[in-house]
Formats: C-alpha cells, sequence, structure tokens
C-alpha cells in the first residue's frame, strides 16, 4: 500500500492539481489561495514526494502508476479540471484518460510525454530529452546527484541556474529531484499513441507553453497542434519552462481566464 500527501481545501466542482518533477504540491500554493474560494482545489503529491510514499527501486514505473495515484480523488460525480505542469501534465494526461467519463477540462502547462518524439528520434529535442534521461538515470546510478542536478536545472531553468544557487538551496534541490530516476521511465516508455489521447482527452483541453521554452517542450508542443489541432493553444511570453513556479502572476490569471471561458473551438492565443 501507499501513503498519499495532499492539500485539499475549499467547496464546489473539484480541481486537482499535479506538480512538476523537483517541486512537489507546495508550488501551487498561490494558485490554491486563487483558486479555493470558488473550487475544491485538490493538490497531492506524487510518488517520492512529501509524505508520499517513495516509489520502490524494484519496479519500473509508468504514467499509470502515478495516476492510479490520485485515483481517491474522483470519488465525486461532478465534472472535475485537472491542471499539470511538465511531469504532473504527463501524469494528469494519463488521470484524464483512466477517468474520461469524469474529467470535463484539462489544462496542461508545457506537459513532458517524450515519448511521442521516438519516431522522430533524430530531432534534436529528442535528442535533448534522452540525454537528460541518461544524465539522470547514469549519475542515480553512482549516487552522483549533484552532477544530475547541475544538468537538470542548467537544461530547465537556462545556464549557469546551477552556479547561483547558494549550498542549501542546492542540497534541498539534490535532494527533491530523486524522484525523476523514475519519472522518466514513465515519459519514455509510455506506449499510448497520439490518436488515443486525440480521441479519450476532453475537447476542452487546453496546453500552455512559453515562447522562449526549451527544444523538446516546443516539439511537443508543435506535434499536438498539428495532430490534435481542437485543443486550446496559449503561448505567454514570459518565465520559460518553470514560469508557473517563477512567474504565478503570468501563469495564474491566465488559468483563472481559461477556467471561466473554455471555448468551444480549438484556437490559437
Amino acid at each position: 500500500m501507499y501513503n498519499v500527501d495532499y492539500i485539499e481545501r475549499g467547496e464546489g466542482k473539484t480541481v486537482i492539481l499535479l506538480h512538476s518533477t523537483a517541486a512537489g504540491n507546495k508550488q501551487w500554493r498561490k494558485l490554491i489561495d486563487t483558486l479555493s474560494p470558488k473550487f475544491r482545489v485538490v493538490a497531492p503529491n506524487l510518488y517520492g514526494y512529501g509524505n508520499t510514499t517513495a516509489w520502490s527501486d524494484t519496479k519500473t514505473q509508468t504514467l499509470s502508476d502515478q495516476a492510479a495515484l490520485i485515483d481517491q480523488f474522483f470519488h465525486v460525480k461532478n465534472d472535475i479540471t485537472i491542471i499539470g505542469h511538465s511531469f504532473g501534465g504527463s501524469v494528469a494526461m494519463m488521470a484524464a484518460l483512466r477517468h474520461h467519463d469524469r474529467v470535463k477540462r484539462l489544462i496542461l502547462i508545457e506537459p513532458n510525454p517524450f515519448y511521442l518524439l521516438a519516431e522522430r528520434s533524430q530531432s534534436a529535442g529528442y535528442k535533448e530529452a534522452a540525454n537528460l534521461r541518461n544524465v539522470i538515470k547514469q549519475n542515480g546510478d553512482i549516487g552522483s546527484w549533484e552532477i544530475a542536478a547541475e544538468y537538470f536545472a542548467d537544461y530547465w531553468n537556462g545556464a549557469g541556474s546551477w552556479r547561483t544557487m547558494d549550498e542549501l538551496r542546492r542540497t534541498k534541490f539534490v535532494a527533491a529531484l530523486k524522484p525523476n530516476y523514475h519519472e522518466w521511465d514513465c515519459v519514455m516508455n509510455e506506449t499510448t499513441p497520439i490518436n488515443m489521447w486525440k480521441a479519450k482527452l476532453p475537447k476542452n483541453t487546453s496546453l500552455l507553453f512559453s515562447e522562449n521554452t526549451v527544444t523538446s517542450i516546443l516539439e511537443l508542443q508543435a506535434l499536438f497542434q498539428s495532430k490534435i489541432p481542437q485543443w486550446h493553444y496559449h503561448k505567454y511570453a514570459e518565465g520559460g519552462h518553470m514560469a508557473p513556479l517563477t512567474h504565478p502572476h503570468i501563469i495564474n490569471p491566465l488559468i483563472e481566464e481559461i477556467l471561466s471561458t473554455m471555448p468551444e473551438k480549438g484556437n490559437m492565443l
């Protein structure tokens, strides 16, 4: 059995918030404050974060494993919204697939199901993702987590990000990164075809992405937009991939707007 650590606040229709790698559910504190007067907001910690059970090293993790963590929050029969950032976005997709009869809205902030780029294995974006996976796995195997953390931080936050961290921040970052060792199996080994996502995920799915994000995410965004044009696509100018943490003043109002409007036809904003 596993324990799921989560924050729950507010009443009304359910909004589930799924955090990114190395962040935990505390990344959503400001958004929880914003949404909880209108919604029942649930923000779980995924495997290995907070007091949620750590993943066993004896098994290969899947997106379905992560999505099963939040099955308990679907006991209500009202329409449910899931919001996911990065790895949390990939888990949100699988959770919405598992509960497609109850999930009415999906907001994905730069989700990272990199396996979808595997057919383009020579693309720059897929190579970037595979290189990052290899650095995490290889250094995790030998306990060189500081090397893995530096590469990870500089990839997602920009070159030199690791050097700007003080020792306490580095120590916390290294500890928070360790669940990512297993998360790579989820996003690189998944087999759900993109046509299944197109058919089963809510028509009210919004994908948010930065104009200046990393190549791997830009390639995924382009793939989604070409294969699933009925989704709603929103660009934001500042903050890059980590904008939900570093620029909540940009991301949170955008989420509020999407929750209040949800157009019926796919578009690009």
